[in-house]
């Protein structure tokens, strides 16, 4: 028997622990209301450099909040998320829209299909051991001159993320890895994109960690 890649271990406790919170998620973040407008101004730059150049992915889109403000800002936007339960909630939520199960670490798409593909706070539950593959997959499906944007909690080491959950009544096990935005430069640069811009803010609200924002380009 071979062994799991180091980077997919987590896998099936992620998707486990998003199929069992996906309608209080949901419920809880319907939309972009709790995104400060720093976050989402990051978000309308991405948007605005992709333009009418072609389709976007939401890579890890969750119950699809973002990927409707993409579509609201002109974009033609699919998303793919690791969790079967989030992504029936997302086509329940926003019917007309694309979404498909499948993994970051392995994209269900031919090479260069995508002007953008968005990684809104979905590298956080892949170790450091598999950050490398991510941006691989995601500069694989990206086309030439096309854009990558990421958001990611800001430091080192590992959170303890289940506790959001206990006060709908969940019990689940869910970690998110902490990154630094010259960290994630560098997996960036490694794979053939350029840094274009960074947000790095403080921790605000009952956030515990800096955040980071990264626009980035194919060259």
């Amino acid at each position: 028997m071979t062994s799991s890649p180091p980077e997919l271990l987590d896998s099936c406790g992620v998707r486990r622990a998003y199929d069992t919170v996906a309608e209080d998620y949901a419920a809880h973040l319907p939309d972009t209301r709790w995104e400060p407008a720093l976050d989402l101004a990051m978000v309308d730059a991405f948007a605005a450099a992709v333009g009418n150049e072609g389709r976007v992915l939401d890579a890890g889109c969750g119950t699809g909040r973002m990927t409707r403000y993409l579509v609201e800002r002109g974009c033609s936007v699919m998303g793919v998320d690791l969790s079967p339960g989030m992504v029936a909630v997302a086509r329940r939520h926003h019917p007309g829209l694309v979404f498909t199960v499948g993994s970051v670490t392995d994209l269900p798409y031919p090479d260069d299909q995508f002007a953008g593909v968005m990684l809104w706070y979905s590298i956080i539950h892949t170790r450091p051991a598999g950050q490398a593959r991510i941006f691989a997959e995601a500069a694989r499906v990206l086309r030439p001159a096309g854009h990558l944007l990421v958001a990611f909690q800001s430091g080192q080491g590992t959170r303890d993320a289940s506790g959001a959950y206990r006060q709908f009544g969940h019990e689940i096990e869910l970690q998110r890895h902490l990154y630094t935005a010259d960290e994630l430069s560098s997996y960036i640069e490694a794979v053939g994109l350029r840094e274009v811009c960074r947000l790095v803010r403080r921790a605000q609200g009952k956030e515990r960690d800096d955040q980071v924002i990264m626009l980035a380009r194919a060259l």
